[in-house]
């Protein structure tokens, strides 16, 4: 009797730990660098989190481009990030794992524009990610790529 209790504590054990790597490693999770898609230079970074079983992106660093005044605050955000400061805020969030290094059904905003927009996001290699965002159905949107920054 205790033999099969050491057994099925250790094939439970096993099946937690093996459920919780899998988690740890996703291939989203991690710094990701944007690129602005009129200059194709980087524009941020955005650490990607699980939290309680969801996908969360935060911004934690900006580049501004020469010359040009940076955004500080989310001045034409329109919810309660409205004139919150862009460093340390939670753009991304909401995200449902569908499989490793697929999520999906979460929400995006755009600082710049003060949009929210739902977003879906992929990566195959954990080098580049594909960030979605969308009104409505997945097909009713632009994908903007991602890519992993060097640690």
């Amino acid at each position: 009797m205790i033999k099969k209790q050491l057994v099925l504590s250790a094939c439970l054990f096993g099946l937690v730990a093996g459920n919780t790597y899998a988690q740890a490693t996703d291939p989203a999770i991690g710094v990701w660098k944007t690129i602005d898609d009129k200059t194709n230079e980087p524009s941020s970074l955005i650490k990607i989190e699980e939290v309680n079983g969801k996908l969360e992106g935060t911004i934690i660093k900006t580049f501004p481009k020469p010359n040009e005044k940076p955004l500080v605050y989310c001045t034409l955000c329109k919810d309660d990030r409205k004139d919150k400061p862009i460093l340390g805020m939670r753009i991304m969030t909401d995200l449902k794992r569908d499989k490793p290094g697929a999520w999906s059904d979460g929400r995006i905003l755009d600082p710049e524009e003060g949009e929210i927009y739902r977003v879906k996001v992929t990566t195959e290699d954990g080098k580049k990610m594909d960030v979605r965002g969308y009104i409505g159905v997945p097909l009713l949107g632009r994908t903007q790529v991602w890519y992993k920054a060097e640690q």
